[in-house]
């Protein structure tokens, strides 16, 4: 009997683990995407899209679907679900494994703040055009801010309020060059991010330090206790000891 390995996924390191957990024989690889991407790059193995319940829908999917591992390699930001993850494995006994990856290093021209609301209230003393730089779930916390212009990035069209400005739709990596010829074209004075971590939209901050703008920069949420690991390869030597 193969074990059944539940991806709690929609990051690059989900889909990374879901390739290389997949080749395994003695494994059966499911990757749950929140279904929030209109065209997302859809993992190895089977895949299943949008939420599942809270935690009581979750317990009752990892008891239906007879689940035996769970990884979540959820997105730093996306705090709900690892809480509904972890309380659910620990109702149901199922070794459960966090991916996080590092936060990136805070540098001398970030200012640091604890929610997308601190950042909005700090802005309109700060800067007149805006790079937001957080994706379209939460851009209607700064859709008040009439008085300032934003370069608003994101994959897919929002569905929310927006504040005034332009909608560039595009996915990452993006390089340094391309970053810094935004900046330029739109005349931004300041960018804010959340601290995502990584390699894939590093490139904005490498520019901002060069063009020598202030990051204002959104901390992480806080997420539960439990064995975690920072990379894919530490990820796939834990399936091995599970198996």
């Amino acid at each position: 009997m193969k074990k059944r390995l539940l991806i709690l996924g929609g990051t690059t390191e989900a889909t990374q683990l879901a390739t290389q957990a997949a080749k395994m024989p003695d494994l059966e690889v499911i990757s749950s995407l929140a279904g929030r991407t209109q065209q997302p790059i859809n993992p190895a193995g089977t895949v299943r899209s949008g939420g599942f319940g809270g935690v009581e829908g979750l317990v009752h999917y990892l008891q239906d679907q007879q689940i035996d591992l769970v990884i979540d390699a959820t997105h730093p930001f996306a705090a709900q679900i690892s809480w509904n993850a972890a309380i659910a494995v620990d109702r149901s006994s199922i070794p459960r494994l966090s991916i996080v990856r590092p936060a990136w290093k805070s540098e001398p021209h970030w200012i640091e703040v604890e929610s997308n609301e601190a950042a909005a209230a700090i802005l309109p003393d700060l800067a007149q055009r805006i790079f937001l730089t957080i994706g379209r779930q939460e851009l209607s916390t700064f859709a008040h801010l009439t008085e300032l212009w934003f370069l608003m990035r994101m994959i897919d069209p929002p569905e929310t309020a927006i504040p005034p400005g332009k909608v560039l739709l595009a996915r990452a990596p993006f390089s340094v060059e391309q970053e810094r010829a935004w900046m330029q074209e739109y005349e931004i004075q300041a960018i804010v991010s959340k601290n995502s971590g990584g390699d894939a939209t590093v490139s904005k901050l490498i520019a901002a330090r060069e063009l020598k703008l202030p990051v204002v920069m959104v901390q992480r949420p806080p997420m539960p206790d439990g064995e975690q690991v920072s990379e894919v390869q530490s990820a796939l030597d834990w399936i091995n000891q599970q198996l």
